[in-house]
């Protein structure tokens, strides 16, 4: 364990945005799969651990040792959240597809799934179940959850435990969006999904205004001149729009930030650093857009899902978004694939990462770890099968074919991304654009929850006040931001 119950040095809320045998086995697998695909590997893998056979004979003496698979004789019982409702019929065929095909090669290994609603999206439930340590062996966060589970002693350091044998893709998985899920060097989950930022379009809209949708606007003037169009066909369409109440103001003010270079914290995470010419360009350009433009519409104090409600009725040209926006707004609000196109964040200098990932419960056994592990890896970070099995996800009517989540490198990401093509139930020509053009990512600030929601102040106060003063905004958010910063 890396923290002792007394230490608990960090302090955070969770953020709302829109987851072995011993040595001598591993050298032969290693060696003779070094050329094999990694769908082979883990086959390999698996199976040696399942049967108890090769190299070195029977697993090493000690189980608690990391660096071995599970035994195979060992009986062990996990318990994960996060399994699908009975109301998502389709996600939840395919996870117990998937629990019966991981027990083919573990067959001593139960899992049982919890649905509890609610329970992996509501952050009062969330934060009172790692309070009562009564959160289940295997627990979904967001990456931005890890310095709140690490104050309450709530996941365990999982650094022993995965390797090139235990999760065979492992190299191939962005160590960018490993390392969201590091403290101090050490390992405290595995991803389910990650994201990006980027500028998501209505294509209807762009066409009727004289645009490309397949050219989506890549500077911040661009997108100003863009809005302007598309608000000029009248009928209560905006052309581009912005949240600024729940969090997500400042959520979205963070992101145009990283889009132009700036930063939220300075590098010692202790003083705030967004008071400045990019703090102020960010912020001057949205109330000229609102009050000299009139391109973002007259209401405001939007929040997550009223952006998406007007894009999905063809009332809105463009905003700020991730790509699984795409399929909820298909899914939930009756659009259609094909009315959406995506292009990089504008300005392009930075954008903001997030995502999704299981933790492991600090104190369970390391049997039970192991078996966790071996779990995750094959559900979540397997090219082909679990999440990635994208013939069976089609057959199954869910969504194919959105640029994320998309963690890959190097083979793996170019089979996985033909694979999504191949099985594809959308347009991805309309994301080649975010897709051809990667930014590179930036992780939320620290106490991102509670800055966020100073920030909202900054954007609510420019979309709703004509004579809004920039500089008083941002520099009584600052002051609030250092106390904030100067408390951890």
């Amino acid at each position: 364990m890396c923290l002792a119950p007394q230490s608990n040095p960090l302090k955070a809320g969770r953020v709302v945005t829109h987851v072995r045998k011993g040595h001598t086995l591993r050298a032969v697998l290693l060696r003779r799969c070094r050329h094999a695909s990694a769908a082979t590997l883990l086959v390999l893998t698996l199976t040696a651990c399942a049967a108890g056979g090769g190299g070195d004979g029977a697993r090493s003496e000690d189980s608690s040792d990391p660096t071995t698979l599970l035994d195979p004789k060992a009986k062990v019982t996990i318990t994960i959240d996060c399994m699908p409702p009975a109301a998502k019929a389709a996600e939840l065929k395919e996870w117990k597809e998937d629990v019966a095909e991981f027990n083919r090669t573990y067959p001593n290994v139960t899992i049982e799934g919890r649905s509890t609603p609610g329970q992996c999206l509501e952050p009062p439930r969330f934060t009172a179940m790692l309070k009562a340590k009564s959160q289940p062996d295997v627990f979904y966060t967001y990456f931005t959850d890890l310095p709140q589970v690490l104050a309450e002693d709530g996941a365990q350091d999982i650094s022993a435990y995965v390797h090139p044998w235990s999760v065979p893709l492992l190299k191939d998985i962005n160590p960018d969006v490993l390392d969201s899920l590091r403290y101090r060097g050490r390992l405290y989950g595995l991803p389910t999904s990650n994201y990006t930022m980027g500028l998501l379009i209505n294509r209807k809209l762009f066409e009727d205004a004289g645009l490309d949708p397949d050219a989506p606007p890549r500077t911040w003037e661009e997108v100003r001149a863009a809005a302007k169009k598309i608000a000029a066909l009248g009928g209560g369409v905006s052309g581009f729009g912005e949240y600024s109440a729940g969090n997500t103001g400042g959520w979205h003010f963070t992101a145009q930030l990283y889009s132009l270079g700036g930063d939220i914290v300075d590098v010692s995470g202790t003083r705030a650093a967004f008071n400045n010419h990019l703090g102020k360009q960010v912020a001057k350009n949205l109330h000229a857009m609102r009050w000299e433009d009139d391109s973002m519409g007259r209401t405001q104090r939007l929040k997550w899902g009223d952006l998406q409600q007007r894009i999905a009725t063809d009332k809105l040209g463009m905003f700020l978004a991730a790509p699984d926006d795409i399929a909820y707004m298909v899914q939930e609000l009756g659009a259609k694939y094909e009315n959406f196109g995506m292009g990089p964040i504008p300005g392009g200098r930075n954008t903001l990462v997030g995502g999704n990932n299981y933790m492991i419960k600090q104190g369970i056994s390391p049997d039970k770890i192991k078996a966790a592990v071996a779990w995750l890896g094959f559900k979540f970070a397997t090219a082909g099968k679990g999440q990635f099995d994208w013939a069976r996800t089609k057959a199954d009517g869910l969504p194919v074919g959105l640029p994320q989540p998309n963690f890959w490198l190097g083979r793996t990401k170019a089979k996985d991304d033909a694979a999504r093509v191949e099985h594809a139930t959308m347009p991805v020509a309309n994301f080649k654009t975010f897709m051809d053009n990667p930014v590179p990512g930036k992780a939320e600030p620290p106490k991102a929850q509670e800055i966020y929601r100073i920030l909202d102040s900054v954007m609510s106060g420019v979309l709703t006040d004509e004579d809004a003063d920039v500089d008083k905004l941002l520099a009584t958010a600052e002051a609030k931001v250092n106390r904030l910063l100067a408390d951890q």
